[in-house]
């Protein structure tokens, strides 16, 4: 099991920036793969950026060149950077672990993310 606290939300301009952080509960050395998600009202809960150990980070198109994925080691923190934010940006986004290969996927609370003029 990893509990997973998601922060940094809020309220963002358009072309403005704002970076989340997500603290785990266990280093995130060992965990097998980690993500960020979001979930836009009225819609499915997609993913972000989907953060294997070990390999390279996969973005979706949406924010490929906008947003940045970087991890603490250290400090058991996973961040996303996120630039050149628009409107459709908007969601609560969420933070997501799973263990290992055969563990179930933890999930953070989520924080909200609105942008908007």
């Amino acid at each position: 099991q990893v509990q997973l606290v998601e922060s940094g939300g809020g309220l963002a301009q358009p072309g403005g920036s704002l970076r989340l952080s997500c603290e785990a509960s266990r280093m995130i050395s060992v965990i097998n793969v980690m993500g960020w998600y979001r979930q836009a009202p009225g819609k499915q809960r997609e993913l972000v950026a989907r953060i294997p150990r070990g390999g390279d980070i996969d973005y979706v198109d949406s924010v490929k060149g906008r947003f940045t994925v970087s991890r603490d080691n250290a400090k058991n923190m996973v961040y996303l950077q996120m630039n050149s934010l628009k409107p459709d940006d908007t969601a609560v986004y969420y933070c997501n672990a799973q263990l290992h290969s055969w563990s179930p996927t933890n999930w953070g609370q989520g924080t909200q993310v609105t942008v908007s003029s």
